[in-house]
């Protein structure tokens, strides 16, 4: 568990320097009625492998939900798929909807099955370029990269969620103004674990369960960057369902490599000054000895399922000494019992919650437990 040190109001020095690479950053979408996403998941994996930032959101968005994806994280560019022949509808919308969000300046792409006759439309409406079938993967790179320009405080009076996600931007890319207003959220958690154990999901369902409750919440999640191209795949935000929870939920991926929390910080007082009093840090899949997120948050959630070694791996020292609580998810998976009996041979009175993060099971009580 971290100090009780007073927030700090000021950037530290440490956080502004920045050694690596943080764009171009594109939100990659299929609005409409579409349930494939085999081709868009490639197209992220190429990008990703040419150094660009790819965030995905999934399937059936909406305009909006779209819109608030690409303003909370800042891209430079939306890749939007259109397979459903609703594209004169939907993107003029998503075009709206981004100006409605205040950022109706990031660059729109729209890639799919789209008549020749409609292309003047939609670049008439604002698209900066239209892609059909068969474009070369080089020509998207590019256009993505050309989307990039110079990061800068947003106009005064922009809303607030923009203002937040583009000074977060700036913090992670070590170019924030000093003298920033930094305030700590009053409740700052962390979720940490093995890859796969489930923490998107269980971010998620608490997230939603928090907006169930009429609360508004910040979450940070991490995911690799790659140490060789610089390029990342963020995709926890597809967990979240923000058709339902609108911008209720503040949601801000970032990629590091390794444990590179120089900026979190910086980061942490940027949400808190935004007023977010709750605020949930998922870390990127950890292994045994991943543990510096503890020096950066109030209380330390270690999210672990049946299945995960044996009783000698628990007693090693590393990422399990530093949970506040345990969670053993996929409580229906077989072996459950069995972690749990291990786990309380080391939880020194820790509490254990178990929980089926794609039921919602035992969410409330995890949420209430981390927030208490």
């Amino acid at each position: 568990m971290r100090s009780t040190a007073e927030p700090t109001t000021s950037i530290p020095k440490q956080d502004r320097c920045s050694d690596l690479p943080h764009r171009p950053r594109v939100l990659l979408g299929k609005m409409g009625l579409d349930g494939h996403d085999r081709g868009v998941k490639l197209i992220a994996r190429v990008m990703r492998d040419a150094g660009i930032h790819v965030v995905y959101s999934g399937l059936w968005q909406t305009p909006r939900s779209l819109a608030i994806g690409a303003r909370d994280e800042d891209v430079d560019c939306v890749a939007a798929s259109m397979m459903s022949n609703s594209h004169l509808v939907l993107v003029p919308r998503l075009l709206q909807e981004l100006k409605a969000v205040g950022r109706g300046d990031i660059a729109v792409n729209v890639g799919g099955i789209i008549p020749q006759a409609d292309v003047q439309a939609l670049l008439d409406a604002g698209v900066a370029r239209v892609y059909h079938t068969g474009t070369g993967m080089e020509e998207i790179v590019d256009s993505v990269r050309a989307s990039v320009r110079p990061y800068a405080p947003l106009a005064a009076g922009s809303v607030r969620e923009a203002t937040l996600a583009r000074r977060i931007s700036m913090a992670h890319a070590g170019t924030l103004p000093p003298g920033t207003e930094l305030k700590r959220p009053a409740r700052v958690v962390g979720i940490t674990g093995s890859p796969g154990a489930g923490k998107s999901t269980l971010v998620a369902a608490m997230a939603n369960e928090a907006v169930r409750r009429g609360q508004r919440v910040a979450v940070v999640a991490f995911d690799p960057m790659s140490p060789i191209t610089g390029g990342a795949l963020l995709g926890d935000r597809l967990r979240v369902d923000f058709n339902a929870v609108d911008d209720k939920v503040f949601y801000r991926s970032l990629a590091i490599v390794g444990e590179d929390y120089r900026s979190l910080p910086t980061i942490v007082g940027l949400i808190g000054a935004a007023g977010f009093d709750s605020l949930i840090i998922e870390t990127v899949g950890a292994g045994q000895n991943d543990v510096a997120i503890r020096e950066h948050v109030d209380r330390t959630a270690v999210v672990v399922v049946p299945g995960m070694g044996d009783a000698v791996q628990m007693d090693k020292a590393g990422i399990l000494e530093i949970a506040d609580l345990f969670v053993a998810n996929k409580a229906d998976h077989a072996g459950e019992a069995k972690l749990v009996r291990e786990l309380l041979d080391i939880a020194s009175g820790r509490p254990i919650l178990e929980t089926v993060a794609t039921e919602g099971k035992g969410v409330v009580e995890l949420l209430d437990a981390l927030f208490a």
